[in-house]
């Protein structure tokens, strides 16, 4: 609930996009800290290498579908440390390899020890051949958030670095569009929503690098029809989740409208179906195979564990993917996802 006191001058407010962006990226912000994500929560890319495995495989599916170029890109956007550019090259057949550039971009520095055949970068190359992947990303591109008052008239919703919020001035212009369009809130006092236009933009910026190939967004995210009465804003800090306060000693995170980044031709699918696609099924081995051979048995469950977390209902399964073609289709056969050819 919004906190409609008096102000004190000397409070400095501001709307959350910009309070997020100050608190993520500033000069001491979250993702500048030396620990990384990894120090504060758990993504599909830490949470098993069958991730990083079923990355590579995509990547050489859209490969094969582009004829195996002599140049093949792989570009990980929001790299952290470099930990899914890493597993996709360790992952990857010698053949294909050989000719893949892997890029990972991030706005903290080189971490040491990094695969040094991954080029690091704090924007994506342009004129990439293969695969664009973005692995939580758009949940941090920064949004302001809104919030309908007691006439039912959403207003944006300001912030200060201590947490408190007060509801500004209604919304307007193209964020007033944009949440017509793709969250509507009906005139009920206290509903609250993100407005999703910096993501939509920040997506098609990266997609708008891809000359040919396949760029993916993965995020927790939400459509049309399941878009939550009071937004998703919230932060996490040391592996739990936190009350959303910008002042840095936390992430600032909320569900993406994958529906609104999609461009024409894009296809959204659940993180379950897509790895399924991609081979990941978590079925557990046969239990004959404990007694004949038990230590394969023992690496085979611990596998199919990290699967069926990876694909679990209701946790990482729920995932949304955004896939959206570049200079080749996506087509859909016999399942969800990832038969491709070339246009």
């Amino acid at each position: 609930m919004s906190d409609d006191t008096p102000d004190d001058p000397a409070d400095d407010w501001s709307g959350w996009r910009a309070a997020t962006e100050a608190a993520l990226y500033g000069p001491d912000g979250f993702y500048r800290r030396p620990e990384g994500p990894a120090g504060h929560f758990r993504t599909s890319v830490h949470a098993s290498p069958l991730f990083a495995g079923a990355v590579a495989r995509l990547l050489c599916r859209v490969d094969e579908a582009l004829g195996r170029p002599a140049r093949l890109d792989f570009v990980d956007m929001a790299a952290g440390r470099g930990e899914l550019a890493a597993g996709v090259l360790a992952t990857l057949p010698a053949d294909v390899s050989a000719r893949t550039h892997a890029y990972a971009v991030d706005i903290a520095g080189r971490p040491p020890g990094l695969d040094h055949r991954i080029e690091w970068l704090t924007g994506p190359p342009k004129d990439v051949t293969g695969l664009l992947f973005a692995n939580e990303w758009l949940d941090n591109v920064p949004v302001e958030v809104t919030e309908t008052d007691s006439s039912g008239v959403p207003r944006q919703v300001l912030v200060r670095r201590d947490g408190r919020e007060k509801l500004g001035e209604p919304v307007g212009g193209a964020e007033a569009e944009w949440l017509s369009r793709w969250w509507p809130l009906p005139a009920e006092e206290g509903l609250r929503a993100e407005i999703g236009l910096p993501r939509d933009q920040a997506w098609a910026s990266a997609v708008a690098t891809v000359s040919q190939g396949l760029a993916v967004a993965v995020d927790y995210a939400h459509g049309a029809s399941t878009r939550p009465p009071f937004g998703t804003l919230t932060g996490f800090q040391e592996g739990r989740e936190t009350a959303p306060v910008p002042d840095g000693s936390c992430d600032l995170t909320a569900h993406v409208a994958l529906d609104a980044c999609a461009l024409p031709g894009g296809h959204v699918l659940t993180q379950r179906d897509a790895l399924r696609a991609l081979g990941i099924t978590g079925a557990r081995p046969a239990l004959t195979l404990a007694s004949t051979r038990p230590a394969e048995y023992v690496r085979a469950l611990a596998l199919a564990g990290e699967a069926a977390e990876l694909t679990a209902a209701g946790g990482l399964g729920d995932f949304g993917w955004l896939l959206q073609p570049v200079g080749m289709s996506v087509g859909i056969p016999d399942g969800p996802f990832l038969w491709t050819e070339r246009e």
